[in-house]
């Protein structure tokens, strides 16, 4: 079982820049962000694996930034240039511990967060 708790949401005007944090209770491997918008099914949006391998959704890309620190059991992402379509809740995932694979099968993720509202005003 893991426990992740995220922070790190909040209010921003469009252009600006937000960092999230999830804390993780034991070291996994693979880890992931996700968002749901209003009306919106939850969607991937940039996974990691602990050598740092990254990946990311297409509407993301240059603009968020994935990272973890192992040692510390957390996962980080760096949302810059923020538009409103990035208005959601966003939620850190975690796959088993003891599951094998790559990172990037969303049906790997059955440890969440519970989540953290990022708004942006345009």
């Amino acid at each position: 079982q893991v426990q992740l708790v995220e922070s790190g949401g909040g209010s921003v005007q469009a252009g600006g820049s937000l960092r999230l944090s999830c804390a993780a209770s034991v070291y996994t491997r693979c880890m992931g962000w996700f968002r749901q918008a209003p009306g919106k099914e939850r969607e991937a949006i940039a996974f990691i694996d602990t050598d740092g391998t990254s990946t990311y959704e297409d509407s993301v890309k240059g603009r968020f930034t994935i990272s973890k620190d192992n040692a510390k059991n957390t996962l980080y992402l760096q949302m810059n240039s923020l538009k409103p379509e990035d208005t959601a809740i966003y939620y850190c995932a975690a796959r088993p511990i003891t599951w094998g694979g790559g990172c990037t099968s969303t049906s790997i993720y059955i440890y969440w967060g519970q989540g953290t509202q990022v708004t942006v005003s345009s």
